[in-house]
């Protein structure tokens, strides 16, 4: 694991009531911990899938006058052309690859293993799934938008999820990350992945947060990517 991921606690976890078979690792946003979206999860859980909600280090945040606060790596703007830390969002990307190593270490396939994040850490988590060598069970990407846009399609040309299933949710009330990124974003990965894999779904008066009729979309995204094994 990368250093920067050091000053993070050990990741909100709910776990499998029963043999885990399947794992949901999922990133918060700015300034958030994993406790709230570990919460959530247990009130959408399945039985056999493990639910991981990592906490991001803490650094300052240039957006937010270099406060310090959770945040997987630097944001510089919330503008289309703003600049991006490249470098902290592969770092970031590294860490997360690093966190399905160990579920697969526990015995858990790559390919049972969802990924999944709000705002800055649903951005985490389309990067990394498309730059990474595993093969998983797709991506829930909630309210958020493709970092490093220019590096692809380069930067996904050898991906090893070129059929897997993605959810993106967004609100069109949101103020902080504008509805067109989101509807802009899943026009691109349409364009990276099988467009017929990609589902865009917007939640009408939903400001930059989640809502119950979207945890039941995500519950049965889940449920039909990570479905119980029959030898549970």
């Amino acid at each position: 694991m990368c250093g920067n991921n050091m000053s993070a606690p050990l990741p909100a976890i709910v776990p499998a009531a029963r043999k885990a078979t399947a794992a949901v690792i999922f990133l918060h946003g700015l300034g958030d911990t994993g406790h709230g979206w570990a919460e959530a999860f247990a009130g959408i859980r399945m039985p056999h899938v493990k639910y991981i909600c990592p906490h991001a280090p803490t650094m300052p945040v240039s957006l937010n006058m270099r406060m310090s606060m959770p945040s997987w790596f630097d944001i510089y703007g919330l503008s289309p052309d703003s600049d991006e830390d490249e470098i902290g969002i592969k770092r970031a990307s590294e860490n997360i690859k690093a966190l399905i190593d160990q579920e697969v270490k526990n015995g858990i396939p790559s390919h049972r293993i969802l990924l999944g994040g709000f705002s800055q850490g649903g951005a985490l988590s389309l990067y990394t799934a498309l730059t990474t060598q595993q093969k998983l069970a797709g991506v829930v990407a909630l309210s958020c938008w493709l970092p490093l846009r220019n590096s692809f399609p380069q930067a996904s040309a050898n991906s090893v999820n070129k059929d897997m299933h993605v959810l993106q949710c967004h609100g069109d009330a949101d103020p902080l990350v504008p509805f067109m990124f989101g509807s802009r974003t899943a026009e691109m990965m349409k364009s990276l992945i099988n467009p017929a894999n990609v589902t865009f779904k917007s939640y009408r008066g939903l400001p930059h947060s989640a809502c119950p009729e979207e945890m039941v979309d995500i519950k049965r995204f889940i449920e039909k990517q990570l479905p119980a094994v029959s030898d549970e």
